[in-house]
């Protein structure tokens, strides 16, 4: 899918804002995000992310968020079909942040638990509502990493490795 969900009234995909979060307070009622939200949800798998904090001279420092005793974690995500190919677009359900993620943002990316998995994309009925909740306590942790990532030309393995807390970025 392309990152970045693209509502239907747009032209050209890029006829407005990169839409790649919906806030899971308003995803069922905007009119970009309402149809994808009751009828195309998917789940987006990931390894972990990141999210940054700054330090006293505004220096961005970031942070790698990754599921505690797995190796994948699913985001829950909306997609629609854009424009007469029907190319598919994505965007990742956000919410309030959970303990976890507080210290370092006030959103965070809506995790689900593989039980839950069916339920989201509607297989097991209706309530996926109830899931788009922060992390509960437990299912992530975080660590500082290097001030790589902070360029988009930064690869490598290496990235998501824990800062030593004696090394400098």
């Amino acid at each position: 899918m392309r990152w970045g969900f693209v509502p239907r009234w747009y032209g050209s995909p890029n006829d407005g804002p990169l839409l790649i979060n919906a806030r899971a307070e308003t995803v069922a009622t905007k009119p970009a995000f309402r149809d994808a939200c009751r009828s195309r949800r998917c789940l987006i798998p990931a390894t972990g992310f990141y999210e940054w904090t700054k330090d006293a001279d505004g220096k961005r420092l970031p942070w790698y968020f990754h599921p505690v005793g797995a190796e994948l974690l699913a985001f829950a995500g909306i997609w629609q079909g854009w424009g007469p190919d029907r190319i598919p677009t994505c965007a990742i359900v956000s919410t309030a942040a959970g303990p976890t993620m507080a210290e370092v943002h006030h959103r965070e990316p809506v995790t689900l638990a593989p039980e839950d998995w069916p339920l989201w994309l509607g297989e097991d009925g209706t309530g996926a509502a109830a899931l788009m909740t922060a992390a509960p306590e437990g299912r992530m942790a975080r660590h500082r990493v290097s001030t790589k990532v902070n360029s988009n030309r930064a690869s490598g393995a290496d990235l998501i490795d824990p800062l030593l807390e004696d090394a400098s970025d």
